[in-house]
């Protein structure tokens, strides 16, 4: 088997047991949340017997190993996550994914517009800071993601919506969105919203792609790309881009996992009813199925896109690609 094939493979197997780890987590950690759905539906003067009845109705009496290989084995076998706590109470019952479907989409299609703007700002700027290392240029990039990096998500959201939204009205201050939504509106509705996202993100993927290119301009071979005439354009994107690319991928799978992962708090700033904001008020009324289904999605996809980058980072190494 080749080399890059199996390392691949292992990856995998690797990242499936890693969200079957991350899954039993999931389920043991909000188990132990103190209250329930019970004590926050019924109130702080239900008797224990109308609260036993309600976690019966419910079937949270059960063991919970018991609980967790049903709750496991549908989303596997079925990608059933169960049915909401709220649509128990009566003979409706509301499947969870009919909750997380439109709100997965307006995340991801909020994580995808900043995606699109940060990936190719990013690295065209730390291209840029690299080939004029050390001048005006780069120490004016520099200041500027450091300070990005260094500001919260909602004090940057809070400040372009003062801005942009309060004081100059460019966009919209709160992003409410549904599924009847046109898309231009939908796309000029989560605008600010990816902006917030694209200023907190592109900071690290700037400063790695110019470390990763710097370390790279002393090597031998660029040294002898230099010798022959090539402009610093030519070398950095011939020579350095193509093999400082596995640092680079990895860094950039990072950042967009966290378009995905960490989008909570600016979706509860903007009021964008994400998956996020789903989450929170999930938590708040204690709808653990919701609230199981939307941490095991995030976790899937951060270990996903971390797969995608150490495939990316192993494919681009010569020394798998040509095994002697």
């Amino acid at each position: 088997m080749h080399p890059v094939l199996r390392t691949v493979l292992q990856r995998l197997g690797l990242g499936v047991l890693t969200l079957l780890v991350v899954a039993v987590v999931i389920f043991s950690t909000l188990s132990f949340l103190p209250g329930g759905y019970a004590q926050n539906i019924l109130g702080q003067g239900a008797t224990p017997e109308t609260v036993a009845n309600f976690n019966h109705e419910l079937g949270l009496d059960r063991p919970a190993p018991v609980r967790f290989a049903e709750w496991l084995g549908n989303i596997v076998l079925h990608a059933d996550f169960g049915n909401s706590y709220a649509g128990l109470k009566g003979d409706i019952k509301r499947p969870v994914s009919s909750l997380i479907g439109p709100r997965f989409y307006n995340t991801f299609f909020l994580a995808a517009m900043a995606a699109v703007i940060a990936v190719p700002l990013a690295l065209i700027l730390g291209l840029l800071a690299a080939l004029y290392r050390n001048s005006w240029f780069d120490r004016a990039v520099n200041a500027i993601t450091l300070t990005t990096i260094a500001s919260p998500e909602f004090f940057v959201a809070y400040v372009l919506m003062y801005f942009l939204a309060i004081k100059n009205r460019w966009f919209y201050s709160l992003s409410t969105v549904d599924v009847n939504t046109p898309f231009w509106e939908h796309v000029s509705k989560a605008a600010l919203p990816a902006l917030t996202m694209t200023l907190v993100i592109v900071a690290h993927m700037m400063r790695m792609t110019r470390a990763s290119v710097i370390s790279l301009l002393s090597s031998p071979y660029i040294e002898m790309a230099q010798l022959k005439g090539l402009s610093p354009g030519q070398v950095i994107l011939r020579h350095a881009l193509p093999n400082a690319w596995a640092p680079i991928a990895t860094v950039i799978a990072f950042n967009l996992a966290y378009l995905v992962v960490g989008v909570v708090v600016v979706e509860v700033v903007f009021a964008y009813p994400g998956i996020g904001q789903l989450m929170v008020d999930s938590v708040s009324s204690r709808d653990m199925p919701v609230v199981q289904a939307c941490a095991l999605i995030f976790a899937a996809t951060y270990i996903l896109l971390n797969l995608i980058a150490d495939i990316v980072a192993i494919v681009t190494n010569p020394r798998l690609l040509h095994p002697k």
